[in-house]
């Protein structure tokens, strides 16, 4: 009777032991399905949103079907992450849609070498695109929490080269200055000079210019000089740049 209670024991010690196992391979199987459909929808997005319209080149294309969007988007939002439009982030923040995140990146003609500094972390996600094509990114996020969530992601994501700032991005950064390239991705009604200060000879800034109520013109900018080429690219809408920005607007 003892030797059936023992054996009754195991067996159902045994019997547990084989379904704890067996969950985390059902999860394993709903996770890889899950992240095969990220990759068809961000291959999707690069053919139709991207490729399908004015972005041309190969470089920012393979970083757009590389980088995960769905990871800097809220849980209950990740299955509108390669929709092209933005999505909220909180604090009344949002991630810029895929395609003016490929044309502001095809701007700025970056190259391996560069040194770049992003003006308005937001989700991160900008700054991932950016790190996966230059040596050193730089980006400052005035929302505390929306800086330290970014952070946490890019770090999540091995993104070691991106360095976040919580601060007012109106005054740049000068430690790191000069920068070869300067994205700015909240909108204001003229370019902060600090900015252009910072911004290295020969060096480009691409900013949403205008209206912070309503529309902007992205507008590109190469310092030539000492001065600025402009070079007017198309209609955008922004959220406006807060902080020092809006003294006097």
């Amino acid at each position: 009777m003892r030797a059936e209670f023992i054996l009754a024991v195991i067996v159902i010690l045994f019997s547990a032991c084989i379904g704890e196992e067996r969950e985390p391979f059902q999860d394993m199987g709903e996770n890889e399905t899950q992240e095969s459909g990220f990759i068809e929808e961000r291959e999707h997005m690069v053919k139709f949103d991207l490729r399908g319209r004015d972005i041309t080149d190969e470089k920012v294309l393979e970083v757009m079907a590389r980088v995960p969007r769905h990871e800097f988007v809220p849980r209950d939002l990740q299955g509108k992450a390669y929709a092209d439009h933005p999505l909220p982030i909180g604090y009344g923040q949002t991630i810029s849609q895929p395609y003016i995140v490929a044309l502001m990146t095809q701007g700025l003609k970056l190259k391996k070498e560069d040194r770049v500094l992003e003006i308005g972390t937001g989700s991160g996600y900008q700054a991932a695109v950016l790190a996966e094509i230059v040596d050193e990114v730089y980006t400052i996020e005035i929302i505390e929490e929306l800086a330290e969530r970014a952070n946490k992601t890019l770090k999540e994501l091995d993104y070691e080269n991106v360095e976040v700032k919580t601060g007012d991005g109106y005054f740049g950064w000068e430690e790191h200055a000069p920068f070869d390239a300067i994205i700015v991705t909240c909108a204001a009604n003229h370019i902060p000079p600090p900015l252009i200060e910072q911004l290295d000879e020969g060096g480009r800034l691409i900013i949403p210019l205008g209206s912070t109520k309503y529309y902007q013109t992205l507008t590109l900018v190469e310092k030539r000089n000492g001065s600025l080429e402009t070079k007017y690219i198309t209609s955008v809408r922004f959220v406006p740049m807060t902080g020092e920005a809006l003294k006097g607007a």
